[in-house]
């Protein structure tokens, strides 16, 4: 179903592609625009009560590309390691193992999708990142741990969530 709040998610691709041009203007505008969209869609959503479960797929998935496409643009142009955008995306990585472990326990087509508190974390903490970035700021590299911390707190809460989601299944 499309809704105001899904649309606001995919304007999201398209300022991805601002992290093409070498402007930090316009990269700058583009992180600051997704940060806005991000935090207006969900509150749109829950205001007007329109909440989907697209949007509860949509929103993360355009926070993911975006990042994704900032990143690459980033590492290609040699403006921080590898294994610092690696760490950024730690929490995406247990969320495919948390997508899989869904899947071979047959959890997948019950389980609620839903935003989790420290995967906004994670993403604000990313927005916040990708500004440092893009301005060239220095980031201390034990900095870049906080998204593996970041990435566990995730990782546990998602596992509390199929346990609660199961729980009240049964009772």
């Amino acid at each position: 179903m499309f809704s105001l709040s899904n649309g606001l998610s995919l304007l999201r691709a398209p300022l991805a592609l601002f992290f093409l041009s070498h402007s930090m203007f316009f990269r700058l505008a583009a992180i600051l625009l997704a940060m806005f969209t991000d935090a207006l869609d969900g509150y749109l959503a829950r205001r007007r009560r329109s909440t989907t479960q697209l949007g509860a797929i949509l929103d993360p998935a355009m926070d993911k590309f975006f990042v994704f496409i900032a990143l690459s643009v980033l590492l290609y142009e040699h403006q921080f390691e590898p294994w610092q955008a690696m760490a950024m995306v730690t929490r995406d990585g247990f969320l495919c193992i948390f997508g899989i472990y869904l899947k071979l326990s047959g959890k997948w087509t019950a389980y609620q999708f839903r935003s989790i508190r420290w995967g906004k974390a994670t993403t604000a903490l990313q927005f916040i990142f990708l500004i440092g970035l893009t301005m060239k700021l220095a980031i201390p590299p034990f900095a870049y741990g906080i998204f593996i911390i970041f990435g566990l707190l995730a990782f546990v809460e998602l596992f509390q969530l199929v346990k609660k989601q199961t729980s009240n299944k049964t009772s």
